[in-house]
């Protein structure tokens, strides 16, 4: 009589929706691995469009969109598409959202449109898109994709709106439009023309890379 025993399957535990790892995907670009003051990548839209909180709100969630949904149709396609020809598959994809986000923009929102131009159809060429695109969606799942894509854009998201909120209330003396320092009595508030031009989106997000890298210890090497 055999007295050999049989061992029980393995079975895989399914991992959690928000497990430790996932959620790494989602806080890390916040700070620690941010795209904008540690990868120092989409500076030119941080100078460009940050003058005003309006245009830079809809440039971030744009940017999120594009993230998120290009991250996931990579994903998806990652075991389809050749190595030889996955950059302009990527690009494609890209300007496809980008085109579909454009034309959302020109039908609803016609002002906004004009006012962001040129700098919506400039995500296309985005680094921080093509990053995240060539680094994580072409060798990971969809959902990780759709973490990473979103992580990624709430990190460009906070830092350029950050960025907007200093330059309008510095250059005119208004957040969102609204006029901040006469609703408070302070009709005469000096404001800075500095803040309006590229030069004070420099100087705004040389500090919050300074105050950023100082608390996180980051050195560059």
């Amino acid at each position: 009589m055999s007295t050999e025993t049989l061992e029980a399957p393995v079975v895989k535990e399914k991992e959690a929706l928000l497990s430790k790892r996932r959620k790494k995907f989602v806080t890390d670009p916040l700070s620690d691995d941010n795209p904008i003051t540690v990868q120092v990548l989409g500076i030119c839209s941080a100078l460009a469009v940050t003058t005003q909180m309006k245009p830079t709100l809809v440039m971030a969630l744009s940017v999120i969109f594009v993230l998120i949904f290009s991250n996931l149709i990579i994903s998806l396609m990652r075991n389809a598409i050749p190595g030889r020809v996955r950059i302009i598959v990527q690009l494609a994809v890209v300007a496809t959202l980008v085109t579909l986000v454009n034309e959302v923009l020109k039908a609803y929102a016609f002002d906004m449109y004009k006012t962001l131009s040129v700098f919506i159809g400039l995500i296309i060429t985005n680094c921080i898109v093509m990053g995240r695109l060539e680094a994580f969606a072409l060798g990971n799942k969809p959902y990780d994709s759709v973490l990473d894509g979103l992580g990624s854009g709430l990190g460009y998201s906070w830092i350029i709106l950050t960025v907007a909120f200093f330059r309008e209330i510095w250059g005119s003396g208004k957040v969102f439009g609204y006029p901040v320092f006469e609703a408070i009595g302070m009709e005469n508030f000096a404001t800075n023309g500095l803040m309006v031009s590229p030069v004070g989106a420099f100087i705004v997000l040389g500090f919050i890379i300074w105050i950023q890298r100082s608390k996180t210890g980051y050195v560059e090497h």
